[in-house]
């Protein structure tokens, strides 16, 4: 497991908190399933450029910041 893409899954977790959302509501608004959100979070997967964009648009956000705070806390 690469630190970067475990810090990413702990940055996508705070944002999904802070947006009220369990991984299933994101899961049903980015067309996944809840098991691959719950597997990004804990950095066992890595999101594609597609992925993490709609993640970031369900959470009301950018990809890019999603990625900068991540590369803050590595």
């Amino acid at each position: 497991m690469d630190a970067f893409e475990k810090v990413l899954g702990r940055v996508i977790a705070d944002a999904r908190r802070s947006a009220g959302l369990s991984q299933e509501a994101l899961a049903y608004r980015c067309n996944l399933h809840p098991t691959y959100i719950s597997q990004l979070e804990r950095g066992l997967k890595s999101p594609t450029i597609r992925t993490l964009r709609m993640i970031a648009e369900a959470l009301g956000t950018k990809p890019s910041t999603l990625l900068l705070r991540a590369e803050a806390e590595t």
